[in-house]
């Protein structure tokens, strides 16, 4: 258990609380209060004046069940044993006593701790206590002369004692008096120890709990969310929404049956929510970030709250378009409020009714939120210069201007602005002000008079969202009441609690941090503020908390996800029971005959290929360990289709030169599997690899005939060896395993023909009367593969058990046309007691070629698609013509599959088999052969293993080649996070070498107003200058030049703001590559204007100057034209209409008070309300761009 340290007003930090153990070793100056009896003070034998003083107030203000003081007399102190208990008493229902290490606890200084006084037979399971306590040691003598500590513990079955180990030190007792009276603390060895215990009531059920084991879902009823890194804003907003059961129900009716796919966020949000509804664990929140389209460094950076509701809000909305839950949303959180202005002596108003999803309240100068509302909706008088323009009828009129709510949906979500500008500080800064709120409030002053208030617009609290610590770093956890009448619970991520009122409203007022003695806490004079306050609350109206809060049943949850969730649990468990019983089974991989008739590669089969995916792959076991070998080989007999006796099975091993091959058959077929594997010794891998060797010669009781083979214990000696055999087609430009025959060592390599041909089923003689004739080659190991020479003994050239010998025809015609053969290997007369055959023939395979070799210096017309699996044979030049040119081929094959830049180009991806030797050039002929295109003309990117978008360009050099293209040499984060399998192509307009000439330069084109976005990538001379590209431009867009369309203007724009614009002999070289560019026509009325002074830049953005979005624009300013003049050339200068454009709020925004944009009535004018070149005028609207970000741009759903 561990300790914890506790004060009190009179032992600061220098107390410990010690664990059962006892121990501290750490220096601390004892608490001693020596009080002269002449003065006014507390007395030891006081006790109702000292439970004042020694149980001090707590942080929690947990409710009292009970107070108990008892003393105990302590005599003859150096005659106790190390450890003495004192007398049992009863407090809270269970009993206490105080237990003193008279001599230390191993210091020098008298220990006391307070203990349950259960005996361990006695000790309820589920014992769990709350205690406030202090012991105070006296002279029962000079009762003014003590010394105490105080400390609160959570007492468990487990950690049932807490006290003091430097209580006070030893020598103080009683060797010296405290002060000049001469009085003692513990005089002729007798003290008084009084207990003051205070039992609190745990309200919570974690009262000072120390979270060890704790089970949100026992506790609760409720599990919480994962914290993927900085993700706990997210937990705390989806904890929200869930809990808001009717918003649940709407999202379990989303159809998404048809839909099953991890990349569908309304998918992913009902798999999270029928998980936290029926997980007993916390749950992970991956699936929906990564649907958002999230990326790692994404989950890292903490966003804002209030836009991420509002982008989810709306694609839910969107998923349930055209389902039972089309409206439940807007319903649900959707109000509406009334901008306006009312003249006052005349009948007139201007208004306009906009849709709210939830309401930003200002706390900076406000106590609560009825003062916020206030603030909200207070009427502005438009007076003496600033009257309100009513029109040609009424002129200018004093009017009221303001805004107020026609409506509140009926689940209200309150922004609390804790995230402001700080103009002297020129940052944003949170505020940290105290701010309450109620648990119930009444909207329904802040409606309008004309507002249906037939129903109370009581409001009850439902969450609050709760942001600890300053702008820069922090965390998020909420607080939500998931039933009408019940308890509040604290989500913080993965842990669920109770909560009480006192937690949930003033420990998130902010403001000054009380301390439990009721003063506020100060560090150098300097008052401390809370750093935990509420961002964000959630409110549900009363009269309609039943339809929100209503059941969500197993009825309500989709089958279909039920379905599948439950099959993956079901999965997780059976993995999991797998993982538990591992160590029972052992892997085993089986090569059999029908999989090295597959194998077109090196050694017998690639072990690491799944036989899901690889005809040739070994066949994989998870067999028990404690089977025998005789079991085995019947699974595998019933496998294959086998009669169990024809089988035998032999165990591979790791070579020295990095091959596996069989090495010895195992006899013993009682042996476990585990016994084989470990008997095996070159066999280190953690599967037991075995061949399957299949007998076709029985005896006449079925039993299987075996040659002899040398090492078995009791069989004769003999000098044969089994050898494997594969055919190099030099037809098919393939490789496969044609079986295994067994041969004396003793004969020559040539005595392998007649061998070769029985099993191939190839005629010795040709029609011609020649003798056929074969090209042999020793598989030593995939780099080296050596001819093997005719007269050469088999001994000689140190064959054995387990090789392999590669053959293929003399001349390379096909077996079917042997008439021109040339002699290289002579066919001598064999008889056929010169070798033993095991009569296991395997035909020749006909089977498709598995793979398309290409040799390094073939023309680009050899190459060939994966997909079409045509053969090299077309062009004859072309074709592998030797085994070992083939196994090199093998080595340096490469499957490179190369998608599209552009998918919109109607261009396709495919896979081509390639040398990894190829240069960039070879490479691009191999692209362009297959594509039809000049291969000049072809440019590579590589690809990011992590998001698949194009990573780096691929540079054209001497010394490239396909390797170091996708394996580089040299080792970086950034290119080990790249594909080693795939590539991006383009078809370029000009050559690579022209391309070297021109600089690349990205721009957006902005047509009808600035509402129409177009990205292009233009080429321009690196010499040229901004006419150069405007004039590609045109060209690349196809758009009409400047004669017929009019002048193109560019601009450099940054975070949504024009920067410069360029003039048109500005060089290409001096744009940077890191800028943003946006071109557009300048509009007519600004064609030959020269004064910069009546032109101003506008800009659009959301709420806050600061959270600018859409494109920049400039616009001209009319002396003396009111604004709702200016507005109508603002909608043709924009190009937005309608309700759109109705919606905008306009504003200039000073660089002096950025955060605080000055909205612009109609009857203003624009012209007179700019008063600097540096002013801005902002366009205050939604944004709906739904831009994909980068870095820290605007917060994305993919």
């Amino acid at each position: 258990m561990n300790p914890s340290y506790t004060t009190d007003a009179d032992t600061p930090n220098d107390m410990q609380v010690d664990s059962d153990e006892y121990m501290n070793d750490v220096d601390s100056k004892d608490d001693v209060a020596i009080i002269d009896p002449d003065e006014l003070g507390p007395r030891a034998d006081e006790f109702e004046t000292m439970i004042e003083t020694v149980l001090t107030p707590l942080p929690e203000l947990p409710p009292t069940l009970e107070i108990k003081t008892h003393t105990w007399e302590i005599e003859n102190w150096k005659d106790l044993p190390r450890r003495t208990k004192g007398p049992i008493f009863y407090a809270g229902g269970h009993p206490w006593r105080v237990l003193m290490f008279p001599n230390g606890n191993n210091v020098d200084y008298v220990s006391f701790y307070l203990e349950h006084g259960y005996e361990e037979s006695e000790l309820p399971e589920d014992f769990t206590c709350c205690v406030q306590f202090g012991l105070v040691l006296w002279n029962p003598e000079a009762p003014w002369v003590f010394a105490t500590h105080t400390a609160h513990h959570r007492f468990t079955k487990e950690e049932g004692d807490w006290g003091f180990t430097r209580f006070v030190e030893l020598r103080k007792l009683w060797a010296q008096p405290y002060d000049e009276s001469g009085y003692y603390l513990a005089p002729g060895q007798k003290a008084s120890m009084t207990a003051y215990v205070k039992v609190v009531k745990d309200e919570t059920g974690v009262l000072w709990h120390n979270f060890n084991n704790y089970d949100s879902k026992k506790e609760t009823g409720f599990v919480g969310l994962k914290n993927q890194g900085a993700t706990c804003y997210l937990n705390s907003l989806i904890q929200s929404l869930y809990f808001t059961n009717a918003f649940r129900k709407a999202v379990y009716q989303i159809p998404t049956q048809d839909e099953e796919t991890l990349q569908n966020s309304a998918y992913t949000l009902q798999r999270l929510f029928y998980q936290l509804q029926s997980s007993t664990n916390a749950v992970g929140t991956n699936e929906l970030t990564k649907s958002f389209g999230w990326e790692t460094r994404h989950i890292f950076e903490q966003q804002d709250v209030q836009e991420l509701s509002r982008k989810l809000m709306e694609r839910m909305e969107e998923k349930m378009k055209g389902t039972d839950a089309e409206n439940v949303l807007p319903k649900l959180f959707c109000g509406k409020v009334r901008t306006y202005i009312s003249c006052i002596n005349v009948n007139y108003e201007s208004r306009r009714v906009e849709d709210y999803w939830d309401i930003q309240l200002n706390v900076h100068g406000n106590k609560d939120i009825e003062a916020s509302f206030q603030d909200y909706v207070q009427v502005e008088v438009m007076d003496g210069e600033n009257q309100y323009f009513a029109g040609d009828e009424f002129k200018l009129q004093d009017a009221n201007k303001g805004v107020i709510f026609e409506s509140f949906p009926d689940v209200l979500h309150l922004q609390l602005k804790r995230f402001q500008y700080d103009i002297d500080r020129d940052a944003m800064m949170k505020i940290n002000d105290r701010y309450e709120f109620p648990e119930t409030f009444d909207a329904a002053p802040y409606l309008a008079d004309d507002a249906d208030k037939s129903e109370s617009w009581v409001y009850q609290l439902h969450g609050v969202l709760v942001h600890s610590g300053d702008l820069n770093a922090g965390h998020y956890y909420a607080f939500i009441k998931p039933t009408k009448d019940g308890w509040f619970y604290k989500y913080d991520d993965d842990r669920v609690t109770k909560a009480t009122l006192r937690e949930v409203l003033e420990d998130n007022f902010g403001g000054e941090y009380i301390q439990s003695n009721g003063q506020v806490m100060k560090v150098r004079s300097k008052v401390v503020l809370r750093q935990n306050s509420a961002y964000m609350l959630v409110y549900i109206r009363q009269s309609r908390v039943d339809n929100v809060l209503l059941p969500v049943t197993e009825e309500d949850i989709p089958s279909h996800l039920q379905k599948k969730l439950d099959e993956e649990a079901a999965l997780r468990e059976a993995r999991k029971k797998e993982r538990e019983e591992q160590h029972l089974y052992l892997g085993v991989r089986v090569v059999t005959d029908d999989t090295f008739r597959e194998h077109g590669g090196t050694d017998l089969t690639y072990f690491d290929r799944s036989p899901n995916d690889d005809p040739a792959a070994a066949r994989v076991y998870r067999y028990l360990r404690k089977s025998n070998v005789a079991d085995l080989a019947k699974t595998i007999a019933e496998d294959t289709g086998v009669d169990p006796r024809r089988i035998r099975l032999w165990g591979m091993v790791n070579r020295q030169n990095k091959t596996v091959r069989p090495d010895s058959p195992l006899t013993d077929l009682h042996m476990t599997v585990e016994e084989a594997h470990s008997r095996m010794s070159g066999s280190k891998g953690a599967d037991l690899r075995l061949w399957a060797e299949i007998a076709e010669n029985l005896d006449a009781d079925g039993e299987a005939i075996w040659p002899a083979t040398p090492g078995q214990t009791g069989s004769p000696k003999t000098d044969l060896i089994i050898l494997f055999l594969k055919h190099f087609d030099i037809e098919r430009q393939t490789l496969n395993g044609a079986g295994h025959i067994y041969i004396s060592r003793e004969r020559k390599v040539e005595d392998l023909v007649p061998a070769i041909l029985k099993k191939m089923g190839w005629p010795e003689k040709l029609p011609t009367g020649e003798k056929t004739q074969l090209k042999l080659y020793e598989e030593i190991k995939p780099s080296m593969i050596e001819p093997m020479k005719g007269k050469q003994s088999l001994k000689a050239a140190e064959l054995q058990d387990g090789d392999i010998v590669c053959f293929q025809l003399a001349d390379g015609k096909s077996e079917s046309d042997s008439s021109t053969l040339n002699s290289t290997i002579t066919n001598s007369t064999v008889t056929n007691s010169s070798f033993t055959n095991s009569s296991q023939s395997i035909i020749s395979s006909k089977s498709t070629p598995m793979t398309t070799p290409m040799r390094s210096d073939i023309s680009s017309s050899a190459m060939t698609m994966t997909s079409d699996r045509s053969s090299l044979s077309r062009i004859s030049s072309d074709r592998i013509e030797t085994a070992p040119a083939y196994y090199d081929f093998l080595v340096h094959k490469r499957d490179v599959k190369f998608w599209p830049m552009d998918t919109t180009s109607g261009l396709e991806t495919f896979t081509l088999v390639l040398n990894s030797k190829y240069s960039y050039d070879q490479v691009a002929a191999r692209v362009g052969d297959a594509l039809g295109v000049d291969p000049t003309h072809l440019r590579f990117t590589t690809i990011n293993a992590t998001s698949g978008k194009p990573k780096v360009i691929v540079k054209r050099g001497q010394g490239q080649n396909l390797q170091s293209i996708l394996n580089p040499p040299y080792s970086t984060f950034s290119n080990n996070n790249q594909r080693n399998d795939s590539l991006y192509y383009e078809v370029l307009d000009m050559s690579l070498q022209e391309l070297d000439t021109k600089k690349s330069i990205k721009l957006m084109w902005v047509s009808e107003g600035v509402t129409k976005t177009d990205n292009y990538e233009i080429l321009v001379a690196k010499s040229g200058n901004v006419e150069d590209v405007i004039a590609a431009l045109i060209k690349k867009a196809g758009i009409d030049d400047e004669a017929k369309g009019g002048p193109i203007r560019l601009y450099e724009v940054h975070n949504h703001k024009i920067h410069k614009q360029l003039s048109r002999d500005y060089l290409v070289n001096s744009i940077s590559d890191y800028v943003n560019i946006m071109a557009e026509r300048i509009p007519e009325d600004e064609i030959g204007e020269q004064d910069s002074s009546d032109i101003i830049p506008a800009f659009h953005f959301q709420g806050e100057p600061s959270k600018a979005h859409g494109n920049p624009f400039r616009f001209r300013l009319i002396p003396k034209e009111p604004f709702s003049e200016t507005k109508k050339r603002l909608e043709k200068r924009t190009g937005m209409k309608g309700k759109n454009f109705e919606k905008i709020k306009f504003a200039v925004v000073k660089r002096s008070s950025y955060s605080k944009p000055q909205y612009i009535t109609d009857d203003q004018i624009l012209d007179e309300l700019v008063t600097s070149e540096d002013d801005l005028l902002g366009l205050d609207h939604v944004d709906r761009s739904r831009s994909i970000r980068n870095g820290a741009q605007d917060l994305f759903l993919k």
